[in-house]
């Protein structure tokens, strides 16, 4: 009887790779690591623990100072411009096994529309934004749309855009990401634009 090879696990401290495949070789998109989850454990699972609450504040003399925000973890998939689509595709398809909630995505373009936003926007404007608000579902939007509201997980396919947007997007994106931002897109570019941009 022939073994079937386990799937491997994703630890969520494991970072991301960074690195881009050898000339001439074609290396498959590297899956994304699902990030932390604030959720309690769900049935059937009995490994999952869930996640403390932060220890109150205390005030010890003077104004009560706030808590620091954990920023989110950040992820580069290493995809050409035309192909930051179908890397984005396949990291929301990955999150969504991992038990991510769909309504916990959020998945932003640079350049062309992603063709799900192209197809709901031919449906209307109020139609579409509409769905942003109900939260129940995967939401791509342009990456400059000021509407677009932040989700625990957003995804940017960096499928195009001239360098200033991109630039203004990328950081844009990390303030919407609750937990986790992945990056799809050329990782000479990307981290050029970051190191610009932040």
């Amino acid at each position: 009887m022939p073994l079937i090879p386990e799937e491997p696990q994703i630890h969520e401290s494991v970072p991301g790779p960074r690195t881009v495949p050898a000339a001439g070789r074609t290396a498959p998109t590297p899956r994304p690591v699902p990030g932390p989850r604030p959720a309690a454990p769900r049935p059937g699972n009995p490994g999952a623990r869930a996640v403390p609450a932060p220890p109150a504040r205390r005030a010890a003399h003077g104004p009560e100072a706030a808590a620091p925000a954990s920023a989110p973890q950040i992820q580069l998939i290493p995809a050409p411009a035309e192909g930051a689509l179908d890397a984005a595709d396949e990291a929301v398809d990955l999150l969504l096994d991992s038990g991510r909630a769909p309504g916990e995505i959020l998945v932003l373009t640079t350049g062309g529309p992603h063709p799900w936003a192209a197809h709901e926007l031919s449906f209307g404007e109020a139609s579409y934004w509409a769905q942003q608000d109900a939260a129940d579902d995967v939401f791509y939007a342009d990456a400059a749309a000021d509407r677009s509201a932040g989700r625990p997980v957003v995804v940017v396919a960096v499928n195009g855009g001239a360098d200033a947007e991109v630039t203004r997007a990328l950081p844009a994106a990390l303030k919407r990401a609750g937990a986790l931002l992945v990056v799809c897109g050329d990782p000479q570019r990307v981290n050029a634009l970051l190191s610009v941009g932040v």
